[in-house]
């Protein structure tokens, strides 16, 4: 399975309680029509601090981070190309404004207890260290550094997202110097508070002194996500 994320930026005449509205109730129906359309999660930025680390930041201001999870590539491009996409790009174009699309791969090291009830989610936006390969940054980040933050304290979730390609706009292909992103941290706990104890802790010492070896930037966000396609209202995939 793969995802598909947007970094999505409202237009600067639309408000945001005007975007917040358009994206939940108008374009989160239209893009949950999508054939092969396994989940959608939309990630509504509440917090755009550099909150618990003092790692260097990356200039990415953003409004929301869209989630879209198919079975295969093929399967996402054939969405793509179908008539409720569309729909979904003409509405995309109302509130929207500047927008960064990556697909990626996940690897998902503490899984997030559907019991768990509500929490705190925390995503990020990592960049990998100049010359540094990206098969190097997947050996490190998949390797040692899940391990270490897969200890951290009151951890509820944590999942890793490879960045495998990238687009500007509704699909314009982006070469990597456009788009400087390599993965996407998704991290969940009970509260603020437990977010700020964890990055305290001795495992975090670890983890961010591993960080610096091979992360250039770590731009970080507080999300709320709204699930407009869960796991099991998930769409049949086309034959």
């Amino acid at each position: 399975m793969i995802v598909r994320m947007g970094l999505l930026t409202r237009r600067p005449e639309v408000s945001p309680a005007e975007f917040r509205r358009h994206w939940r109730e108008v374009h989160g129906p239209l893009a949950a029509r999508l054939p092969g359309l396994r989940r959608y999660h939309q990630n509504h930025v509440v917090d755009d601090r550099q909150l618990a680390i003092d790692h260097a930041r990356g200039p990415w201001s953003i409004d929301g981070i869209s989630e879209l999870w198919f079975d295969s590539e093929d399967q996402m491009t054939r969405a793509l190309s179908s008539v409720e996409y569309q729909a979904v790009a003409r509405d995309h174009q109302l509130f929207v404004g500047p927008t960064a699309l990556i697909t990626a791969v996940q690897n998902v090291v503490v899984p997030v207890d559907p019991s768990a009830g509500p929490l705190v989610k925390r995503m990020s936006i990592l960049t990998r260290k100049p010359g540094l390969t990206p098969e190097k940054f997947k050996e490190e980040w998949w390797g040692f550094h899940a391990e270490a933050v897969s200890k951290f304290p009151n951890l509820m979730g944590y999942t890793q997202n490879l960045v495998t390609g990238r687009s500007l706009g509704l699909g314009q292909p982006a070469a990597y110097e456009a788009l400087p992103i390599d993965g996407m941290v998704e991290l969940w706990f009970r509260s603020v508070t437990d977010v700020e104890a964890a990055f305290r802790s001795r495992a975090a010492d670890v983890s961010q002194t591993h960080a610096l070896s091979f992360i250039a930037e770590i731009t970080t966000f507080l999300v709320e996500t709204y699930e407009v396609v869960s796991a099991g209202m998930s769409q049949k995939s086309n034959p």
